[in-house]
């Protein structure tokens, strides 16, 4: 009997996957475990194993295409075998639509917290990540339909997005011509509020005009005449998500950056140490962006406005620091979660950097491991860059932007001295987090990074 071979589920948030590579063809032969494919999330990649040895008989997807978790992509078996049964568009009606039996089923579930989270002030529920999500289905939906995603409210687990609240958007909102919707679509974009048709119906010219630059404008001429051969970069996948993240932040939240400089010689000071061990000691390999991940966690507690959630106009304050840090990848940038930062000695805490580190680069990072941070750490340091004003990653309330170390004129007595300095900027969302309590929370941390071994001692 032939055996299914299923697309994985990658992590509890994971609702679908794409596919990125074919590793063998049909009629080809498959031994147990063999890599059959190479399939992305919109976090990690990762290879997806063949459950049993024969000849593969049947890929029911192509490259390219977003594929549900759970869902059959292929068949393995004895040759000749029927694999009808198992194609996904063979399954009886009552189960042709396992995504939205799924969503309903969700959204008439709460979701539970984290075990390790204890939030304050009367709240249980886990730490959202990120903007409000939409599933696979209502972001197609809305893609087929143009309805503008941007503020519409979800009724699924946590406030995602379904296709219900597509489909009620779309019914409520003023209806658009059949080529109106075709130019929406190629044009992208939100489509007008209101059209000049009858009663309100957006056509063609509505979505032309206002998608429409002007004669003579810079963008028109640099598409017409840029020189020079040109590689075109789909925006998908992690470069997708980062681009929808990036954007929903900066339009729905009220962000402040302050900045402060820290003395650096206490860090440096102890880096020394540290690596005068010798290279077989497990201290050696920690690093300056470990120390200052250390310290934020040991400070913070102390500022409950900053290790903060907003999100449905509930700001949800936490007792455990749950550190997010930003990591460059080849695939683009990545924030992994440290789970209770805060109880965690400086070489575990280094340890789990690094684990979750070399987990993005190598792109098999659990999706769940990028989920629930309640503060989040951004260093450009080592890349040379002395300030910079970092981006939030909502809901969370507060990131701290780390910039690399540089000499700084100090006063002592009636000399002017060079100390080195470590540029910290720290920004906040002003709805949940006034200027006053984010500048204790970076006073306090420069003093703890210039008395770093009195901060281990605590």
């Amino acid at each position: 009997m032939a055996t299914p071979i299923v697309m994985p589920q990658q992590g509890n948030t994971v609702e679908s996957c794409l596919i990125l590579e074919w590793q063998k063809e049909p009629g080809e032969k498959i031994a147990q475990g063999e890599v059959l494919c190479v399939v992305e999330t919109d976090k990690a990649t990762f290879e997806v194993e063949s459950p049993a040895a024969g000849t593969l008989l049947a890929r029911f997807f192509q490259e390219g295409e977003d594929v549900p978790v759970l869902t059959n992509i292929a068949a393995v078996g004895e040759e000749g075998e029927d694999v009808s049964g198992l194609k996904p568009e063979a399954k009886p009606a009552a189960a042709a639509e396992p995504a939205v039996a799924a969503e309903q089923a969700q959204a008439a579930a709460a979701p539970a917290a984290p075990p390790e989270q204890r939030p304050v002030r009367d709240t249980a529920s886990a730490p959202p990540a990120g903007p409000r999500p939409i599933s696979p289905r209502a972001r197609r939906l809305a893609r087929e339909r143009a309805v503008p995603t941007e503020g519409l409210t979800g009724s699924g687990p946590g406030g995602r997005i379904i296709e219900r609240d597509v489909r009620a958007a779309f019914d409520q909102g003023e209806p658009l011509t059949p080529a109106a919707r075709a130019a929406l679509r190629e044009r992208g974009g939100a489509p007008p509020v209101r059209g000049s048709g009858i009663g309100g119906r957006i056509t063609v010219e509505d979505v032309r005009s206002r998608s429409r630059v002007p004669a003579g404008a810079p963008g028109e001429a640099a598409a017409a005449a840029a020189p020079g051969a040109v590689t075109e970069v789909p925006v998908s996948g992690i470069r997708k998500l980062i681009a929808e993240r990036m954007l929903a932040s900066l339009q729905s939240t009220a962000q402040l950056t302050l900045n402060a400089a820290a003395d650096a010689r206490a860090l440096l000071d102890y880096r020394r140490r540290l690596k005068a061990q010798g290279e077989d000691s497990p201290l050696a390999s920690i690093t300056i962006n470990h120390l200052l991940l250390f310290a934020v966690s040991r400070v913070l507690p102390i500022f409950p406005e900053c290790n903060a959630l907003l999100q449905d106009e509930v700001i949800r304050r936490y007792e455990d620091v749950h550190l997010a840090f930003a990591v460059d990848t080849p695939r683009g940038l990545m924030v992994p979660v440290i789970r209770c930062a805060h109880s965690l000695s400086l070489r575990d805490l280094a340890e789990e950097a690094r684990r979750l580190s070399t987990a993005c680069l190598e792109g098999n990072v659990n999706p769940d491991e990028l989920q629930g941070g309640t503060f989040t750490v951004t260093n450009l340091g080592q890349l040379g860059v002395e300030s910079f004003t970092p981006i939030l990653n909502p809901p969370q309330a507060a990131i701290l932007g780390v910039g690399n170390i540089q000499p700084k004129p100090v006063a002592e007595g009636e000399d002017v001295v060079f100390r080195p300095h470590i540029g910290l900027s720290l920004t906040i969302d002003h709805r949940a987090v006034d200027g006053a309590p984010g500048a204790r929370f970076l006073n306090a941390l420069c003093s703890g990074l210039g008395e770093f071994p009195l901060l281990l001692a605590r």
